[in-house]
């Protein structure tokens, strides 16, 4: 079977298991590019060592973490293509993901979120700022977010967590929490 013609069965598979939409788009990358590389030939044709080679290649321009990333990718693609039986074995089943070192997290000094503040414009991105900043929540988490999952008695949300089927409670810090009020109240008084 063509590669082409494997991803599609592939994606088709993931998609009924539930894969995320970001999950699937991250996977239709690294398809086309194992694609391109390989110019769309019969699967059983390749082995591990040529997907070595093509890994080797790759990581001259990539970070560990992106490169592991490509490598689950195309173990993930094999493992499933010789359990559909489309493959005798596995060529990935030898291949190993690099060691990925633990990055120290990046965090704002007062001044710069002093300056966020500030260059907020109107009162839902201000509101969606301090939301943001005080509770750790990522915007798509924010999009999410519907108004019954809101406490205000005990300053909480229940927000839709990164994948499917995840909630998590948080905590709101008073800033955050009133920065929304006062959108809401505007909101509401605007359509009386």
């Amino acid at each position: 079977m063509l590669l082409s013609k494997a991803w599609a069965s592939f994606e088709a598979d993931k998609r009924i298991e539930g894969f995320s939409p970001q999950t699937l788009k991250a996977y239709q990358l690294q398809s086309s590019l194992l694609i391109g590389y390989f110019k769309d030939v019969e699967m059983a044709l390749l082995d591990t060592n040529q997907l070595k080679e093509y890994l080797a290649i790759s990581c001259k321009h990539l970070k560990p973490a992106s490169l592991a990333h490509r490598i689950r990718f195309m173990k993930s693609f094999f493992r499933w293509s010789h359990e559909e039986g489309l493959l005798s074995k596995n060529p990935t089943s030898k291949i190993k993901e690099p060691k990925v070192g633990k990055r120290i997290p990046k965090y704002l000094t007062e001044r710069e979120i002093e300056h966020l503040r500030e260059s907020c414009h109107s009162p839902i991105e201000k509101a969606i700022f301090e939301f943001m900043f005080s509770t750790g929540c990522r915007i798509g988490e924010i999009v999410s977010l519907e108004k019954n999952h809101i406490n205000w008695s005990n300053q909480s949300a229940i927000v839709r967590g990164k994948g499917e089927g995840k909630f998590i409670l948080i905590h709101v810090v008073i800033y955050g929490l009133n920065a929304i009020w006062k959108v809401v109240m505007t909101i509401i008084q605007q359509s009386l």
